[in-house]
């Protein structure tokens, strides 16, 4: 079968089609109408994977940050108007793919649910793979939960710690990863400590030094965002990892922005624990997340939630056990893997930095504004946040928003001195709409007081 025939409902646990059911003879069961709209909709995916798969034959060696390749990618989303979205870091788009597959297989469960809870499970598995194999993983240590705040519970609220334990986080994390750690404290008497970070720190030994002095004997885990949402600094996680390990410590690492955006390994990387959510940067829809649980620290954490299944040891899928669940955001986010790795993660991740040098070159040669991401390209990557002194941050969001349409947002605090605005620089985006942001930041700048 060509490669852009290839639909999600063929995947099953070893990624091939192995139901009782053949993909058409499922189709054909279905009601007339219903029936032509689902086909019609996986025909529609097919006609744009041909579309970038010429483009990738034509272009392969194409690395402009713009061009026919990148606008022909752009127009795969479904963007309102003149709209150039620059936060997908909070929500991100669907491309069209990932739309039409949700939309295929919620009409299924409309028109005949028993296929939701007697065919759709012959799928999940597969996505799960697929989701592995993306990310650098084994299936048996993948959780496909609801988001990075879930992932974030559930180490907290499932590793033994006690009174005496310490958690040392450093000074830049989000609320999803404090609080988890706040509610360990209130009932067991854990510890939470801090190593502080710079804005931006210089390098990657002034990082892993800062952790280092923080740790004490009684420190059990280190929580720290990989991909931290204040600032876009990219943590050293391999670094931080090492260290953890030096030390006989759990490394838990909150990267909400990652995947999608970042070409991940989960063993180079070397965390006991990643959590992320694929809606902002991969694309997929609201509700699903993922969860990294290593193989050989597995038995150290307690389920959350127990339903069937939470007792099995071997596998990452006894955190999983949530009851029904909402397949057709779980087969979208499966979709929303193949529209990656048609286009390529590393040509991905490559844009994103390109698009974000040339934002930071600017933003450095304006007087009056402050980068507060790391121009390091090992320590930053898609996001990046600066201020304008004398300027309020909401001031800024809004004039862009007015003049040119463009949508960023606020960010950070007076009292850390991260107030600002941050920017994400995705595949959509193009060197033009970068400098229409730099054209009203140095309008703003040049107009202070």
């Amino acid at each position: 079968m060509h490669r852009s025939e290839r639909g999600l409902s063929e995947l099953t646990t070893d990624g091939l089609s192995t139901s009782r059911f053949h993909r058409r003879d499922f189709f054909r069961m279905l009601a007339g109408s219903t029936a032509l709209s689902v086909v019609a909709l996986e025909n529609l995916n097919a006609a744009i994977y041909e579309n970038i798969e010429s483009l990738n034959s034509g272009l392969r060696q194409d690395e402009s940050p713009d061009g026919v390749y990148w606008e022909e990618i752009r127009k795969q989303f479904m963007f309102e108007g003149r709209l150039i979205m620059m936060n997908n870091g909070t929500l991100g788009p669907m491309p069209k793919p990932v739309f039409n597959t949700l939309i295929r297989y919620f009409k299924i469960q409309a028109s005949n649910p028993f296929e939701a809870y007697d065919y759709f499970p012959s799928l999940r598995d597969g996505v799960r793979n697929r989701l592995a194999d993306f990310v650098g993983a084994s299936p048996d240590e993948i959780v496909i939960n609801r988001n990075t705040t879930e992932g974030m519970n559930f180490i907290a609220n499932g590793l033994d710690l006690g009174e005496g334990d310490e958690v040392l986080q450093s000074t830049m994390e989000h609320p999803a990863g404090i609080h988890p750690w706040r509610l360990k404290a209130a009932r067991y008497g854990i510890t939470v400590t801090e190593a502080p970070l710079g804005v931006p720190p210089r390098d990657v030994d002034e990082i892993v030094r800062a952790f280092s002095r923080a740790i004490t004997p009684r420190t059990k885990v280190i929580s720290v965002s990989h991909t931290v949402f204040i600032t876009g600094l990219i943590a050293p996680i391999r670094e931080l990892s090492e260290l953890a390990h030096e030390h006989g410590i759990l490394l838990l690492t909150d990267s909400a922005h990652g995947l999608g955006h970042l070409d991940l390994n989960m063993h180079d990387l070397g965390a006991d624990f990643f959590t992320t959510s694929p809606y902002k940067w991969l694309g997929a829809p609201t509700g699903c997340g993922m969860l990294y649980v290593k193989s050989d620290v597995q038995d150290q954490v307690w389920p959350t939630i127990a339903s069937s299944g939470w007792d099995e040891q071997g596998t990452a899928r006894k955190f999983e056990t949530l009851s029904q669940r909402a397949d057709p955001i779980i087969f979208a986010l499966g979709e929303a893997i193949e529209f990656q790795i048609r286009i390529g993660k590393a040509r991905i991740e490559r844009r994103v930095r390109s698009l974000a040098t040339h934002l930071k070159d600017g933003l450095v040669s304006i007087p009056g504004v402050r980068l507060h991401t790391s121009r390091d390209p090992y320590l930053s990557a898609g996001l990046t946040a600066f201020s304008i002194e004398g300027v309020d941050p909401q001031r800024i969001v809004d004039y862009v928003r007015e003049k040119y349409n463009i949508v960023i947002r606020t960010i950070g605090s007076d009292e850390a001195g991260t107030r600002g605005c941050r920017v994400s620089t995705h595949i959509w985006v193009n060197t033009r709409h970068v400098d229409m942001l730099l054209e009203g930041i140095d309008h703003l700048a040049s107009h202070r007081g």
